[in-house]
């Protein structure tokens, strides 16, 4: 696991002015799938104490949109990550998540949520690849477990959790 970025990426907080610069990527780095419906700016917010930007100089390598959850005192839950397609590979998305982590263990959360889309097989692997277990769902898509219907009609995802 990466345990520090390379000296030319920086990590800071997300602020709200990041809202177009990730939305504006986020059809090339999901290979065309159009996700920015899944993120309104207020996550960027009122989220951005435990979200995270990657850059390299002027241009964006990578985000984590993260939030501890009001609901359930115990849990984070993390939203949304992108890597661009150049940087995947590197650790970049584990360290992300990591950073994430050490939040959720500041504020005594013990547990971290997370859900991708059934299609998206690198993301499900990466979960894996980090520690994550797949939850129940209701049905089965390529041999693993789905939750459908979850945010609306038609909806599939898979679901993570993670004790840290």
């Amino acid at each position: 696991m990466m345990t520090k970025l390379p000296e030319d990426l920086i990590i800071r907080n997300s602020k709200p002015s990041d809202h177009q610069r990730i939305i504006s990527v986020m059809k090339d780095w999901w290979e065309g799938r159009d996700l920015t419906w899944m993120l309104p700016k207020l996550f960027l917010v009122h989220f951005c104490n435990t979200s995270f930007i990657i850059e390299k100089g002027d241009s964006l390598t990578a985000f984590l949109i993260g939030f501890l959850s009001q609901s359930k005192i115990n849990e984070g839950y993390i939203h949304l990550v992108g890597v661009h397609p150049n940087y995947r590979g590197m650790g970049i998305g584990a360290f992300l998540y990591h950073r994430f982590f050490d939040i959720c263990k500041e504020f005594n959360r013990n547990m971290v949520r997370s859900c991708t889309s059934p299609v998206n097989k690198g993301s499900i692997e990466f979960h894996g690849k980090i520690g994550f277990n797949i939850l129940k769902g209701n049905a089965e898509v390529d041999g693993v477990q789905v939750s459908v219907d979850y945010n609306h009609p038609g909806d599939t995802k898979v679901l993570f959790e993670k004790k840290i």
